[in-house]
């Protein structure tokens, strides 16, 4: 029976890889190749000729410092507000604090769609729009982040913290230099989850973005894609630079991530 178990889990991980191998195999096959009947799984000959035609005549590369940047900001940011922000709801008593995180938990429902007009319009009256500030905002401070980090920090001995406090040390020293160590594995899977999905986010930059220069990769590869429509394994090559690198991070970084939200779950 076990064989059989085992033969169906490695028939779906080949179907599920597949469409991603093939869209690599595309992107070193020569212009037109990949639309060849029967289809090729193999370039014959491989080219590098795609990608260094996204990094000379395209200047993706560009997009890709400005992905980078984004990522980069989103998750320092995340981390540090979402951090502080359910370490409050976990251990600091403040009126209306059981409530107030009823009320966030019960936003969770509404999709994050819906709040993109009213959150853009805010971010107009402020001069941000069309700014990497703008697209970084919504990352700042989630309501999934925070509860991530409040589950998990409702685990930290209350009688550490007041230890801390009989021996002087202030709300911001106690944070930093003995809560931030405990949060440490949840803190970096919140990293990792806020990384991958800010690099990934394709509709807010859409949105918030309308000079080419400020582009991030995914919407660089769309609005490429509009003009080089048939140019397959030109975009296949963009396809591969936007992907492979948050995969390379979450295969590197997988143990930690699902380490993280599992003790968060068993602590809460």
């Amino acid at each position: 029976m076990a064989w059989l178990v085992n033969g169906a889990l490695a028939l779906g991980a080949v179907i599920t890889l597949a469409p991603f191998l093939w869209m690599v195999s595309a992107s070193f096959m020569p212009a037109g190749q990949s639309n060849e009947l029967p289809p090729r799984l193999l370039p014959d000959p491989p080219t590098l000729l795609h990608y260094r035609e996204l990094f000379t005549r395209l200047d993706l590369a560009r997009s890709l410092a400005n992905s980078l940047m984004v990522a980069t900001l989103a998750t320092l940011l995340s981390v540090t507000f979402n951090g502080m922000a359910g370490y409050a709801f976990a251990k600091l008593r403040f009126a209306g604090r059981e409530r107030l995180f009823r009320l966030l938990l019960g936003a969770l429902v509404i999709p994050g769609q819906v709040g993109m007009l009213p959150l853009f319009l805010l971010l107009k009256s402020m001069g941000l729009v069309n700014t990497m500030i703008g697209v970084v905002v919504p990352f700042m401070a989630t309501i999934y982040g925070i509860f991530l980090v409040r589950q998990y920090a409702l685990g930290i001995p209350d009688e550490l913290l007041d230890a801390a406090r009989i021996d002087g040390a202030g709300e911001g020293r106690i944070f930093w230099s003995v809560v931030v160590p405990l949060l440490r594995p949840i803190l970096g899977t919140l990293a990792i989850y806020t990384f991958l999905s800010a690099w990934n986010d394709f509709m807010w930059p859409l949105i918030m973005l309308s000079d080419g220069a400020r582009y991030t990769l995914p919407v660089a590869l769309a609005n490429l894609s509009g003009e080089h429509v048939q140019d397959t394994e030109l975009m296949m090559a963009g396809a591969v630079l936007t992907v492979l690198p948050v995969m390379a991070v979450f295969l590197v970084l997988q143990r930690q991530y699902v380490r993280g939200l599992m003790l968060g779950g068993v602590k809460g």
